[in-house]
């Protein structure tokens, strides 16, 4: 098709402001699905927990036809767990629709996406949603549209997705006013050298792993050879064609579209988010050179920025776990898995997390795909951890890395995500923790709560905007240890729901952190590990102490239950012992024999003591993790 009558679009908005309703009424106008083919609301939402939560987790292309032109939509997650996924969406499209909701106004995240928007030139058409509401405000959200993107009162469409009021002038704007696709430009490469690139990637039980690409320059044919050359990896083209929203087949994908490639490939990592897929001008021979092939740029490896372990509420169960995780890991790329033992929990796996939401949807796909109840540990942030120069033999089974400090010294730097693997306090120089950029959006009367929290939490100010007469956006910098445990909850119930959340992270930074431990009579718990700021040890060990209390079932003997903190003994609580009263067999005034039976018993408890070790049920762990 021509490229003037070709639209790449994505819809960016924040979580329920109705972008994967306005995508069904778009696909019921054009015709693209017919509306007893709807079963259900939200078609682009394929998954379950999507249509239950309405939110979007993965992105969903589709392609639709209005007055002869080919129109091809992204619905993009709107959490900021997967803004790397949304960025690749943005980088593959020329224009966006930006939803907001006329009774709640801008969120911290859209306000994100919208820069990332801006960054990648997109066009940019505003959309008010939910207008048919009776809390909607569309003047007061038009402003804040016309503040942050400094359009015109006009250029703003206001819609009702879910009656199809005015929705039919979004379909009009989107020919009008989005740029079509340009031919991408490279001076060392051919015309005739295909470049696509990779935006999402999906594992399908009957084709294996189908990319999802846009295509920048040439074109793909089924049966072709070709390259990603990131990830090096080559495979022949099983299957090309579009979504309309299920796959349809074509002889080519041409240039400037939307595709679907069947790659053959068998795990969803060699095909990863972002790569370049490419094709020479010409092959020489059974062989191909892309050494010398420049990729689009903008790739970049999704990391991990919470570990958290997953265990069987059984340990039994771990069989069925361990096949459970590895169906999972074949659709979710950005999940970094890797086994672990605890002696508490037995068998199970540590896994890396984008964020917390990411978190609760693996620990939901495992409960609903697999029926796996499963134990989550306390979630953990990766550090990074200095050492001397030379103490680098000591760790080869880390990803180590040679630097020099600030005081010009040869230094080791390695990552630790488990507080077991972090070294013994003499052998490094000290521990850099991550810190996040967050923005929290909220109504005025609540700025001093929220920051009153941030300052408790080691948030540092940075700055505070107005985006208009009632709203306010408080930037600060924040340790990610912080945002991990109950913050974002914390915010919306001192906001009473009103203010919303955004943060990504910025830089690691060097503060007093230290490990903590617990012992349970005298023995080591290394699932309760942790590692954390000096000055928030005691208290956070105080309330484990006093759960661990509670939870652990008594003993004829007294249990210690301890907190340390390199070695130095931070809290500590006795579990006072169930006693048996030896005595009650006895009969008349013999006080003797009362105190030989009491001795007796005394001896007993000590030697149980020296040789009985005490477990932490897994039932106690969890309720631990629960409170």
């Amino acid at each position: 098709m021509n490229l003037e009558k070709i639209r790449n679009f994505c819809i960016i908005a924040h979580i329920d402001h109705g972008k994967s309703t306005l995508a069904d009424r778009l696909l019921e106008i054009t015709g693209t699905l017919e509306k007893r083919d709807m079963k259900n609301s939200q078609m682009l939402d394929t998954m379950e927990l999507e249509q239950e939560r309405g939110i979007t987790i993965k992105l969903q292309p589709v392609r639709m036809n209005r007055k002869g032109h080919e129109m091809n939509i992204i619905d993009t997650p709107g959490h900021v767990d997967f803004q790397y996924e949304v960025s690749r969406s943005l980088a593959s499209v020329e224009g966006a629709l930006l939803i907001v909701d006329a009774a709640q106004g801008i969120e911290a995240q859209t306000l994100s996406n919208v820069y990332m928007a801006i960054e990648n030139d997109l066009d940019i058409i505003p959309v008010i949603n939910k207008i048919d509401l009776p809390a909607a405000d569309f003047d007061k959200v038009a402003e804040e549209i016309i503040n942050l993107l400094g359009c015109e009162k006009s250029e703003i469409i206001g819609v009702s997705a879910k009656t199809g009021e005015n929705v039919e002038s979004v379909l009009e704007a989107v020919i009008d006013r989005i740029s079509s696709p340009q031919v991408y430009s490279d001076k060392d490469s051919s015309k005739d050298e295909l470049k696509a690139l990779v935006f999402d990637s999906q594992y399908d039980a009957y084709r294996w792993v189908v990319s999802y690409v846009k295509v920048f320059q040439w074109e793909i044919k089924k049966w072709d050879e070709c390259h990603f050359l990131n990830t090096d990896k080559k495979i022949i083209a099983l299957d090309v064609g579009h979504f309309s929203p299920s796959y349809i087949s074509d002889d080519k994908i041409g240039l400037g579209s939307v595709w679907y490639v069947v790659t053959g490939l068998k795990t969803i990592r060699d095909a990863k988010v972002g790569d370049t897929m490419w094709k020479p001008e010409i092959v020489e021979g059974p062989k191909m050179k892309p050494d010398a092939a420049k990729p689009i740029e903008g790739f970049g490896e999704v990391t991990p920025f919470i570990y958290a372990g997953i265990f069987a509420m059984d340990s039994s169960e771990y069989p069925l776990l361990k096949d459970a995780m590895e169906k999972l890991v074949l659709n979710d790329s950005a999940l970094a898995v890797e086994t672990d033992v605890s002696p508490a929990l037995g068998h199970g796996y540590r896994c890396g997390f984008l964020g917390l939401l990411h978190l609760d949807i693996v620990k939901e796909r495992l409960m609903r795909e697999f029926n796996m109840d499963v134990i989550l540990t306390s979630p953990q942030v990766t550090y990074r951890v200095i050492l001397l120069w030379d103490k680098r033999s000591e760790f080869s089974r880390y990803s180590a890395e040679l630097i020099d400090n600030e005081k010009g010294q040869k230094c080791t730097r390695i990552l630790v995500s488990n507080p077991e693997d972090l070294p013994a306090r003499e052998k490094y120089l000290y521990i850099e923790e991550p810190i996040a950029k967050v923005e929290i959006l909220t109504p005025n009367e609540f700025v001093g709560n929220l920051m009153t929290l941030s300052q408790e939490r080691r948030g540092i100010f940075k700055n505070q905007q107005y985006i208009d007469s009632d709203r306010v956006m408080l930037t600060y910098e924040l340790p990610m240890n912080e945002l991990i445990w109950d913050f974002y909850d914390e915010i919306k119930s001192l906001s009473s729901w009103y203010a919303s959340l955004n943060y990504e992270f910025i830089r690691f930074s060097e503060d007093d952190l230290v490990k903590l431990e617990v012992l349970i009579a005298e023995e080591k718990v290394d699932a309760l590990a942790f590692i954390c700021h000096r000055s928030q040890a005691r208290l956070l060990w105080g309330k484990i102490c006093a759960n661990l209390k509670t939870s652990i079932p008594k003993a004829l003997f007294t249990i210690k239950i301890q907190a340390v903190v390199w070695g130095d003994v931070v809290w500590r609580e006795n579990l006072s012992a169930m006693r048996k009263d030896v005595t009650a067999k006895l009969y008349g005034w013999d006080i003797s024999r009362k105190k030989k039976l009491l001795e007796k018993q005394k001896k007993g408890k000590k030697k149980m003591k020296q040789f009985w070790k005490v477990s932490l049920p897994s039932e106690a762990f969890v309720n631990l993790l629960k409170k």
